[in-house]
């Protein structure tokens, strides 16, 4: 699903230059024929566009006088493009509530979770909890999630706007089990979900209990 922002960004000459580049090279002279662009014109966006992380060079191509540097969009650049993955894993819960109790899907989502954590345990659950912290917020950012680590007074909360789940959260709010399953694998303590479901989802997830040792 496209946001406004992401319409607006491959509506402009950058984003059409992105949607070029996707799954193949081009070179300046590809891209100012097909965008009608000058040379100069079309290298001041390719310049813009490296310097974000979206493009790389990639070698050379051979030209009519003399070779021409080639460009392909980064990871970064394809992240960009929509995935079917939200309208996936929907689907997938809208059948398995059909199929499952309320407790067993609860079951299952947090044995996700877990499944999830297993790669970012590291060597066991050791350390203090700021580095177990740390650990849990790499997690959240490889399923596409960007968090950080709060305190208010005795209170630590590990926060959230940016939920790698929202869509799926939006019709299934216990999707959001399976963060907290993920987190509490990972920290070794009582993880308490209270996320903001209204409008954009929020992740708010209080670490409550004392750090097993």
């Amino acid at each position: 699903m496209k946001t406004k922002l992401d319409k607006r960004f491959f509506d402009s000459t950058r984003g059409r230059i992105v949607t070029l580049l996707r799954g193949t090279t081009k070179t300046v002279n590809d891209l100012a024929g097909e965008l009608e662009l000058t040379d100069n014109a079309v290298r001041a966006h390719l310049l813009s566009l490296e310097r974000d992380g979206l493009i790389k060079q990639s070698g050379l191509q051979r030209g009519t006088r003399k070779p021409h540097f080639a460009y392909e969009l980064t990871t970064e650049a394809e992240n960009l493009f929509p995935k079917a993955y939200d309208a996936l894993l929907i689907q997938l819960i809208s059948v398995l509530k059909g199929k499952l109790t309320p407790a067993v899907l609860e079951q299952v989502l947090r044995e996700v979770g877990r499944s999830l954590a297993g790669d970012h345990i590291g060597s066991g659950k050791r350390g203090d909890l700021e580095s177990r912290a740390g650990r849990a917020l790499k997690a959240l950012e490889a399923i596409g999630g960007s968090a950080r680590l709060e305190k208010e007074g005795k209170q630590v909360f590990i926060r959230s706007g940016s939920c790698p789940i929202a869509t799926a959260v939006a019709e299934h709010p216990e999707v959001c089990q399976l963060a907290e399953a993920l987190l509490t694998e990972i920290i070794g303590t009582k993880i308490q979900e209270q996320c903001d479901r209204e409008g954009a989802p929020r992740c708010r997830f209080e670490i409550v209990g004392k750090v097993r040792t």
